[in-house]
């Protein structure tokens, strides 16, 4: 398709989506309108080849056009928003599940269980908990090291003190742009909740407080963020790491080591091992909040297109279990000591998004 047959079908088209949307009831319209863009664009796509810069100078197929009209139109293509890799997206949630499990202390407490069993300061010796214990001291199943996750978790979330690998690419705004989109979609819904109350209804079609090209923004950014942080080993140590982790929590949960803390859930097991062997336990209850809530929130992160031409109610639809989770996410997190200083959702979201003090201070809500 030459330029100049691309030009007049992009009027025609306009022309006629622009009279057919104004034909249409209100609530109908966006639904129309964003139909009527995809299929101009399959159409393009259907019907001719893209040029190319060949064509333009008289080396392609047809040798020199006489003019600008006859040249084939490029077709662009903005495609860098979704050149991410799935499996790098889901083994980073994981890894975020591991880190705050690590940080409540897990893997130290098993390394103490192991170290009491072998040192016969235990009084276990048939049961599930002690074969368990056996087995974890003579296969040694995980081979990545604490130093080797806390690199993981430096690359990954800028989490951390372990030293930066030279050359690796580290994440070093995760955290920010993670606590913003927890803002933003938690402001998301909570202007829908005011809006609903305030006009009386449950079918609103309109965007909230413009927040919805913030969300879309900000999880465009984390997710490739994230994607070109996460390659190298992050996929393997994951699942195995997660596999362990799993197998830890299960061990803690067996009959035998329970009685030997005077414990009732795998919990209480972790609770007794932090306060007898390392000066107390905290954040455990924060801390298991934001594994499930974050990992839930960027495994949609991962799953989500973020277009810009997504209908909002369908948006609202997909994002609200998200939106329940960022909700938990910041109540979690405003409880621990690095959350202490947390300004609030509306005030952060401002300030995410970069407006002056002034315009802040000015803003509704």
């Amino acid at each position: 398709m030459d330029y100049a047959t691309y030009s007049t079908l992009q009027r025609s088209w306009q022309k006629l989506a622009s009279e057919e949307v104004q034909a249409l009831p209100p609530e109908q319209r966006a639904a129309v309108q964003q139909e009527l863009e995809r299929r101009f664009d399959e159409l393009l796509r259907a019907n001719g080849e893209s040029g190319s810069f060949l064509d333009l100078v008289g080396l392609g197929k047809d040798g020199l056009q006489p003019s600008f009209d006859q040249v084939p139109y490029p077709s662009l293509v903005a495609d860098f928003d979704e050149a991410v890799i799935p499996s790098q997206l889901h083994a980073a949630s994981d890894l975020y599940f591991i880190f705050q499990h690590e940080r409540m202390g897990v893997f130290k407490v098993a390394e103490v269980l192991k170290r009491l069993f072998r040192d016969g300061r235990m009084r276990i010796q048939r049961g599930p908990g002690a074969r368990g214990l056996y087995l974890l001291d003579k296969w040694q199943p995980l081979r990545y090291t604490p130093r080797d996750r806390a690199i993981a978790y430096m690359r990954v979330f800028n989490y951390g003190r372990a030293p930066r690998p030279a050359g690796a690419i580290v994440n070093q705004n995760f955290h920010y742009q993670f606590v913003a989109l927890m803002t933003a979609l938690a402001q998301y819904f909570r202007d829908i909740t005011i809006g609903e109350v305030i006009r009386g209804s449950s079918t609103i079609d309109q965007r909230p407080y413009g927040t919805l090209a913030t969300i879309q923004r900000l999880g465009t950014d984390l997710r490739y963020a994230i994607d070109r942080s996460s390659y190298g080993n992050i996929v393997a140590m994951t699942h195995e790491t997660g596999l362990y982790l799993k197998q830890l929590l299960d061990l803690f949960e067996t009959p035998d080591i329970k009685k030997c803390f005077d414990a009732n859930t795998k919990w209480d097991v972790l609770e007794q091992g932090l306060h007898r062997f390392f000066g107390g336990a905290r954040d455990l209850s924060q801390r298991a909040k934001m594994a499930d809530s974050g990992r839930r929130v960027l495994n949609w992160v991962a799953s989500s297109s973020f277009s810009t031409t997504e209908d909002p109610v369908q948006f609202r639809t997909e994002a609200q279990t998200a939106g329940a989770n960022a909700e938990a996410w910041i109540a979690a997190y405003r409880l621990t000591d690095e959350g202490k200083r947390f300004p609030g959702v509306a005030q952060n979201l401002r300030w995410a998004v970069g407006l002056p003090d002034r315009e802040a201070r000015m803003a509704p809500g």
